[in-house]
C-alpha cells in the first residue's frame, strides 16, 4: 500500500500544477458562483439530472461525497457530461490514497471533513484543488502551510459567524473560507458580513432521493440569495 501511495505522488510530481495556477483555477469558479453542491447520497444514474439542475441554476462546482454509492463513477459520468466548465470532484475524502482515485475518475476537486496533511499534501502533488476541513486556528494555518486552496469551516452548526470573524483577524486576508454545515438561504448574510467566500450546500439544497425538479427549485433559492447579497454588498 504504501509503494503505492508513492508511486502516485511520483507520477504525479512531473506534472504538478503550479500553486498559483491551481489558486487561481477556484477562483475563477468562486467568482462565477462560491456555492458548492454537496450531493451526499447521490448514485449514478440520476447525477446527471440532479447535475444539469444544479448547472442550469447557475453551480459552477459539484462535490460528490465518498460515502455515496458509487461516488468515482459518479464524478466519471459529472466530468464526462460537463468537463472544465464545473469545477468537479469528491468530498469526505479522508485517506492520501484516495487522491490518485479521484483523479483517474476525471475529479478536480478534493474536500475533506478534517485537515490531514499528508491528504492536502497528495492532493496538491496530483494538481487538484484541495479544500481541507477546520474548526480552529492551529488547524487553519496548518491547512495552508500545507497548500489548501481554501478552508471548509466545518461544521458550521457550532462554528458561528463571531468564530469565523476571529479567525480572520488572525489568519492572511487572502484567506478563502467556506462554511459548511446547516447553510440555508437565510443564513448566508451573517457568515459573508464576517467574512466568508462562499459556501458548502448539503441537505438544504440536495438529499437523498430528491428529483431534479426539487434539487432545482433549492439551487434556485440559494443563487437568489448569494445575488442578493453581493448586490447589497456592491451598492
Amino acid at each position: 500500500m504504501e509503494t503505492d501511495i508513492v508511486s502516485m505522488r511520483v507520477a504525479h510530481r512531473g506534472s504538478t500544477t503550479p500553486d498559483f495556477t491551481r489558486r487561481a483555477m477556484i477562483q475563477r469558479y468562486l467568482d462565477d458562483l462560491p456555492l458548492v453542491a454537496i450531493l451526499r447520497g447521490v448514485t449514478p444514474g440520476e447525477v446527471i439530472s440532479v447535475g444539469k439542475a444544479l448547472v442550469d441554476a447557475g453551480f459552477v462546482m459539484i462535490e460528490v461525497p465518498l460515502n455515496s454509492p458509487d461516488p468515482l463513477d459518479s464524478i466519471r459520468r459529472l466530468n464526462e457530461r460537463f468537463g472544465e466548465k464545473i469545477l468537479i470532484g469528491a468530498g469526505t475524502v479522508t485517506k492520501v490514497q484516495q487522491v490518485g482515485e479521484i483523479a483517474s475518475a476525471g475529479g478536480r476537486l478534493v474536500v475533506m471533513p478534517h485537515s490531514d496533511g499528508a491528504v492536502v499534501q497528495a492532493a496538491k502533488e496530483a494538481g487538484l484543488v484541495c479544500i481541507p476541513g477546520i474548526a480552529t486556528p492551529t488547524e487553519a494555518f496548518a491547512a495552508l502551510a500545507n497548500g489548501a486552496d481554501a478552508l471548509k469551516l466545518f461544521p458550521a452548526e457550532l462554528l458561528t459567524p463571531a468564530v469565523l470573524r476571529s479567525m480572520r483577524a488572525v489568519l492572511p486576508s487572502a484567506t478563502r473560507f467556506l462554511p459548511v454545515g446547516g447553510i440555508s438561504p437565510d443564513g448566508m448574510a451573517a457568515y459573508v458580513a464576517a467574512g466568508a467566500a462562499g459556501f458548502g450546500l448539503g441537505s438544504a439544497l440536495y438529499r437523498r432521493g430528491d428529483d431534479a425538479e426539487r434539487v432545482a427549485a433549492n439551487a434556485r433559492d440559494f443563487v437568489a440569495a448569494w445575488r442578493r447579497l453581493r448586490s447589497v454588498s456592491s451598492a
